[in-house]
């Protein structure tokens, strides 16, 4: 079998560059095990303008929301599935210097946040006692109905080969790459976690945490909104359950869900939410983020038949479908990536040894 490209991976990354070689009509293969503690399937989806304690606008926050609104509606209209809804987010202020930093950054620039007049609107929910502000437009993207729906797309097009990818049957040649009885022009790696250990990219400042969530089923909170108080609240597209989330730890032994974090958890809801819940799952996994927060695309400066769409961290909604767009535009048409995501900027890590 010969195809342009072999792909590792069908999380958020793995799944947009898949969907834009479609575009294209370039061949290509997903090879992917359906891993457990991956990264999408811990996500919430949330696709959020603002980050810190300040509320700043995150990179590229102008050009990406109208975008990944667009094309993750798009993606649902053709899968006929639920793909993406507008939840924008209540945050809660913790304590009264909290509220006057938020109204702080109103003043200062509230394209993305403002202040509500009515401040009791959630009282029926919710026990705060120091008001909340808003965060909009803010999106939950809906991993829980488009990574499955998008692999039922792969299997009926005989383009995902379910294993566990093995490095150690990969020989690059000169202008291709073999995998066992598959030759391809290209391989990119989408593998999140696992890149880290990858022979030609572990060299990446990659700065992997482990973050655990809990699925909680609440019927009686009606699912209009983010909720943001010490955790974050997050409506799923099944109806009564949610997402509470999540931790972030950058030192770890294992990838298991740990009891602490359950505990703190319940902690913290119980202490925020006046309405009855059960705990539906609790779900572990390990993003692949890096040290500069900026993400990894592109071809290795060496070896050119190897490339990487990698490093979203917990920007991945929103940043996946973007790189995922440029990387399949400078494979097939030789444009550029966008410099700050482009891994030709570590050229001088990425030779040594190659």
């Amino acid at each position: 079998m010969h195809i342009s490209c072999l792909i590792i991976g069908q999380g958020i990354s793995g799944t947009w560059l898949s969907y834009f070689l479609q575009k294209e009509n370039q061949s290509f293969l997903v090879i992917d095990d359906h891993a457990p503690h991956a990264s999408s399937r811990l996500s919430a989806g949330i696709i959020n303008p603002v980050t810190g304690r300040r509320h700043v606008a995150v990179w590229m926050a102008d050009e990406l929301l109208p975008y990944v609104r667009n094309i993750y509606t798009t993606l649902g209209q053709e899968l006929n599935i639920h793909a993406i809804s507008q939840k924008d987010i209540i945050d809660f202020f913790p304590n009264p210097q909290m509220r006057l930093s938020f109204e702080q950054r109103v003043n200062e620039d509230n394209q993305y946040v403002s202040l509500k007049e009515n401040e009791n609107q959630f009282h029926h929910s919710f026990q705060y006692d120091f008001g909340f502000g808003k965060i909009a437009p803010c999106y939950t993207v809906h991993l829980q109905n488009i990574l499955p729906a998008w692999r039922s797309r792969l299997k009926k097009n005989n383009q995902l080969l379910e294993e566990k990818f093995n490095i150690a049957d990969l020989k690059i040649h000169k202008h291709q790459v073999n995998y066992k009885n598959i030759t391809a022009d290209k391989i990119i790696f989408c593998d999140g976690n696992a890149a880290t250990t990858n022979l030609w990219f572990r060299l990446l400042p990659f700065a992997p945490n482990k973050g655990e969530a809990l699925i909680l089923e609440i019927p009686d909170l009606p699912p209009t909104h983010i909720y943001k108080k010490g955790m974050v609240l997050v409506p799923l597209a099944t109806p009564h359950l949610w997402w509470l989330g999540a931790s972030y730890q950058w030192s770890f032994t294992h990838e298991l869900p740990t009891d602490a974090f359950k505990t703190q958890a319940e902690s913290t809801l119980k202490n925020f939410l006046k309405l009855p819940y059960k705990i539906a799952d609790h779900i572990c996994g390990i993003r692949p983020a890096t040290l500069e927060r900026r993400p990894f695309v592109g071809l290795h400066p060496v070896h050119s038949q190897i490339g990487i769409l990698n490093g979203m961290g917990t920007k991945g909604c929103s940043l996946a479908p973007y790189f995922a767009n440029q990387l399949t535009q400078h494979l097939v048409h030789h444009t550029p990536i966008l410099p700050d995501a482009d891994i030709k900027r570590f050229s001088s890590l990425l030779t040594r040894n190659a």
